[in-house]
């Protein structure tokens, strides 16, 4: 398997190469995509809306125009149908980016973001939440605090042990991730079986179901700040990829960039999974098609993974709420898109 290293050495050498030119216009075809994606899932549900009436609503919001819809259509356009659009192109963001970015700095294209049991530590809070009835807001609260403080722990262990640095803090990853998931387990065995096994279940299997303006307005400067983060930060990635050697040759001080794009990359996980729930797979997928796209040169592919991202999930989305009457939880779609192209990748014989 071609290193990424290699790659990226490849990718880099001066002068408009034909992967950069291919990789603007990919972003440039992903962009119209996601608008594309976006505009659709608007008109889409058992209940369509006019694409004029759409378009008046949403007019109207800055410019008062004649009133041409019913008030039960503005208030399912506003309420549910936008909200969740929103939150499928943030949490899709978030995941692809993520990923990216996970995948740069341990130099592995088979890491995601819950390598560091953010997404264990965020259902360990979640279930505790839900045992404790706390509300669905407080749900939130616990899952993001508990992903945020998994990940602290696994840096914590990885500091104090010795041997190499990235291997350790992948198996600190590993092991707090196995130690959080039987605390998920051992809340699932004291749940009442009649309501909060059930809840703890579903969150598990995640959703946008119920998404709301003011789960959007609360999510969301950490996911801003996150990945406006990581998108700063795609060149130094890079040279992270080159090892800390070829990157103190650089002037770039590489345990502290990666500290600081883990801890990003960390707040959009968490941000995400504390209002969706466990999807899976996005994370690990999306960077991968968007390297095959563009090359692994992170100042495309961050670009790229962070739009792709976006318009996958909520494509996916679409398909979990109109293919049948009951909405399938959408973790579930993802996992079967997700584990055939893994399967696809460690088996094909074009080299990565």
């Amino acid at each position: 398997m071609r290193s990424m290293r290699s790659e990226i050495i490849e990718h880099q050498s001066p002068g408009p190469s034909a992967i950069a030119r291919r990789g603007r216009l990919v972003v440039a075809w992903l962009i119209v995509f996601v608008v594309a994606a976006a505009g659709l899932s608007l008109l889409l549900g058992r209940y369509p809306i006019d694409p004029l009436q759409a378009l008046a609503m949403l007019v109207n919001c800055v410019v008062p125009v004649d009133q041409t819809w019913t008030d039960q259509q503005a208030t399912l356009f506003f309420n549910v149908r936008l909200p969740r659009i929103l939150l499928a192109l943030m949490v899709g963001c978030s995941l692809a980016v993520a990923g990216a970015a996970y995948q740069g700095t341990f130099q592995n294209p088979l890491v995601s973001p819950d390598i560091l049991g953010a997404s264990q530590g965020a259902a360990f809070g979640a279930a505790l939440g839900i045992l404790l009835h706390v509300g669905s807001v407080g749900v939130s609260v616990m899952a993001f605090a508990m992903a945020l403080f998994t990940v602290f722990l696994v840096l914590l262990i990885s500091a104090r042990a010795k041997g190499n640095h990235m291997m350790v803090v992948v198996l600190a990853g590993v092991m707090v991730s196995s130690l959080f998931q039987a605390g998920v387990s051992y809340a699932k065995l004291v749940a009442d079986p009649t309501d909060e096994l059930a809840d703890i279940t579903y969150w598990l299997m995640g959703s946008l179901t119920g998404a709301k303006m003011s789960q959007i307005g609360t999510v969301f400067p950490f996911m801003l700040v996150g990945c406006g983060t990581l998108f700063a930060l795609r060149w130094r990635i890079n040279i992270l990829t080159m090892g800390d050697d070829e990157a103190a040759t650089m002037g770039v001080n590489a345990r502290l960039i990666r500290i600081i794009v883990i801890i990003a990359a960390t707040v959009v996980t968490a941000s995400s999974v504390c209002v969706t729930g466990m999807i899976g797979w996005v994370g690990l997928v999306i960077p991968h098609l968007c390297r095959m796209l563009v090359g692994a040169d992170y100042r495309r592919l961050i670009p790229a993974s962070m739009l792709m991202g976006a318009g996958f999930l909520l494509v996916v989305d679409d398909v979990a709420r109109l293919a049948t009457t009951a909405e399938i939880p959408i973790g579930i779609l993802t996992a079967f898109v997700g584990a055939p192209f893994f399967l696809y990748l460690i088996t094909r014989r074009k080299k990565l």
